[in-house]
């Protein structure tokens, strides 16, 4: 394999927990924002229910989804 390392926070179920380290806390902050922005581009942005063939299309049709949440984020950030 790559070596990669799953980063999943740790549920003590009622105990105490370990910390992450520094650079784990991070990384997992950086992949929770990743996997928000992924999932409202599935779910608000038409991501999940493509319905056209081609690369070229889907690239497209994804391309407008990225625009379209970008300017959603953009809008949020000034207003």
């Amino acid at each position: 394999g790559f070596g990669h390392v799953p980063i999943i926070d740790k549920n003590g179920r009622g105990k105490d927990v370990l910390p992450m380290a520094p650079h784990e806390a991070e990384r997992y902050k950086i992949r929770s924002s990743v996997e928000r922005a992924n999932s409202r581009l599935k779910e608000d942005f038409g991501a999940n229910n493509v319905m056209v063939k081609g690369h070229a299309k889907v690239s497209l049709h994804l391309m407008f989804g990225v625009i379209t949440l970008f300017s959603d984020q953009l809008l949020r950030l000034l207003g």
